[in-house]
């Protein structure tokens, strides 16, 4: 069983910065992708960004150049990194975890932390 749990979101004027982390714990593979998702009041849950074990990234065009995802293998643990925050940018922030068996596919999800953007 894997379990996320994340931290460092907050409140932040618009241009400010925030990291966010996410903990895994459990056995964590290296075929394992761990991402971030956000998701603002009244709107779906979308993609942020995510990374592999082996570092390759991909981003949400909405974020592309302003947050940057990292991941340290040996601590299990993912980062986003947020500069130049907007209003825009308001929502709960998930932690993902997709592990890919043969073909089968199951995802894992932290509880969320709120991050606030002030204008």
């Amino acid at each position: 069983q894997v379990q996320l749990v994340e931290s460092g979101g907050g409140l932040v004027q618009a241009g400010g910065s925030l990291r966010l982390s996410c903990a895994a714990s459990g056995r964590i593979f290296s075929s394992d992708i761990m991402a971030w998702y956000r998701q603002a009041p009244g709107k779906q849950r979308d993609l942020v960004a995510s990374i592999t074990s082996g570092g390759i990234t991909n981003y949400a065009d909405s974020v592309k150049g302003r947050f940057t995802i990292s991941r340290d293998n040996a601590k299990n643990t993912v980062y986003l990194q947020m500069n130049s925050l907007k209003p825009e940018d308001t929502a709960v922030y998930y932690c993902n975890l997709l592990r890919t068996v043969f073909v089968t596919h199951r995802a894992y999800w932290g509880q969320g932390t709120q991050v606030t953007v002030s204008s």
